[in-house]
């Protein structure tokens, strides 16, 4: 039993530190292409920029037209692949991971709470009533590419634990943001279209059950998801979440019938003189073939196979295009007047110093209280680096900003404040690290 348990930690570790490389690599072309963006919007060339961005892409049948700018492509439908993937994230960890033991889960749950009402708390003291008062959502969020980019600068100085720690806080402020976008930031909602996307969700969760194996039956079915939640008022990347959560983190077969599947037929195809070209006159070595195929299919889970196929996908592709399409500011003297604009004041208080104060005060509360204990080998100021890291909310800061305004002057002020903020943040929480992380070894 111990050894099946060791057995198991190991493949969650193995998939932890797949995920956190990940990130790390995806993290340097997404600021590479924040860079491009500011450079570019604030170039001669700033008009091609946003002329590019408002451009109409779509389709057209007789008198009717379904067409959106590339804006809204890159943020209503590039990143649903995005939130797709961070809802099989947070089915991992809720279901196997970190956030899958009670014990474990309250300390980064906890500090994920704090590290988002403390933030809009702080926002809301200087936009309560004002122009910005729908912006209290943007400081409530955290840039895990971002953040554990700047941890990984560290090496093997960053405990596993503080690793873990930062991964699970930011996965459930991810979670809260998803929910905070879902219920806040929705308009209006059309029943009808969203009763059809319950009922294509129902179809999807039943082609899973069956073990549907045709892609293009997932893939139609997915769509239609999209297009329903897309036209019931509720942002469409919320389908992304949905349909993730549909997907199996956990082997469809037991075991023990997959071993007793691969061990028969692969002692059958030994027998058999298995040749490259024995099969293609032999029916038996083709079913052999298929069952050991269907069983290890059956026995990798969905939802892991497609996080590890699309987090590249991820981190490469959808968050550098999004930060092209978003992180273009004509700054001017944008960074001087935000210092005296309520909504760059608000987001940069909820960043900077509502996450250090919500996520450290809650961590403390959480251990204070003995519902939760400081990770092996980590220190209350290695918390602290890491609040100060869960600052950094650029990502998901920017996309819930094009939620909440619609004036363009507005948006161009909240996203300032998100530059700064996550400028500030992560360069406080690097010498914060750097400080009360142990020394390298020489």
């Amino acid at each position: 039993m111990a050894h099946g348990k060791s057995e198991n930690n190991s493949g969650i570790q193995s998939v932890f530190s797949w995920f956190v490389h990940s990130e790390v690599a995806g993290s340097v072309l997404l600021l590479a292409c924040t860079i491009v963006a500011l450079v570019w919007a604030n170039s001669p060339w700033a008009d091609v920029y946003d002329n590019l961005l408002h451009t109409y892409v779509g389709v057209s049948w007789g008198d009717t037209a379904f067409k959106l700018s590339l804006h809204h492509w890159i943020n209503d439908g590039l990143m649903v692949i995005f939130f797709f993937v961070v809802g099989l994230e947070i089915k991992r960890e809720v279901v196997v991971g970190q956030l899958s033991d009670v014990r474990k889960a309250i300390l980064p749950v906890a500090a994920a709470a704090g590290g988002m009402v403390v933030p809009a708390v702080f926002y809301a003291i200087f936009n309560a009533g004002g122009d910005g008062a729908a912006g209290w959502g943007i400081p409530m969020a955290t840039d895990i590419a971002f953040a554990l980019g700047i941890l990984a600068l560290f090496g093997s100085r960053a405990p596993i634990g503080l690793k873990v720690f930062l991964t699970a806080l930011a996965i459930a402020d991810d979670l809260g943001a998803v929910l905070v976008i879902a219920v806040f930031y929705t308009e209006k909602i059309h029943l009808g279209a969203l009763i059809v996307a319950g009922v294509l969700l129902a179809v999807l969760g039943a082609l899973n059950v069956f073990r549907v194996r045709r892609l293009g039956f997932f893939i139609i079915v997915t769509l239609g998801i999209w297009v329903a939640v897309f036209s019931s008022g509720v942002h469409a990347t919320v389908a992304g979440i949905l349909v993730a959560f549909m997907m199996p983190v956990r082997g469809r077969i037991h075991p023990e019938r997959f071993f007793h599947v691969t061990d028969t037929r692969l002692a059958e195809l030994k027998a058999s003189e298995l040749s490259r070209d024995s099969m293609l006159d032999n029916e038996n070595q083709m079913d052999a073939l298929d069952d050991i195929a269907r069983c290890a299919e059956d026995m990798r889970p969905a939802g892991l196979s497609l996080e590890h196929y699309l987090h590249p996908v991820q981190a490469l592709l959808i968050l550098p295009i999004f930060a092209l399409a978003n992180a273009g500011v004509p700054l001017g003297e944008g960074i001087f007047k935000a210092l005296a604009n309520p909504i760059s004041i608000g987001i940069i208080a909820g960043l900077f110093l509502g996450k250090q104060v919500g996520i450290s005060l809650f961590s403390w509360l959480a251990i204070k209280t003995g519902q939760a204990a400081l990770p092996e080998g980590v220190t209350w100021g290695q918390i602290w680096g890491a609040s100060c890291l869960a600052g950094v909310g650029f990502t998901m800061s920017l996309f819930i900003s094009d939620l909440a305004f619609d004036d363009a002057g507005i948006i161009a002020s909240a996203k300032v404040g998100i530059l700064i903020a996550s400028l500030l943040s992560g360069i406080v929480g690097f010498v914060v690290l750097s400080k009360s992380l142990p020394k390298a070894e020489e």
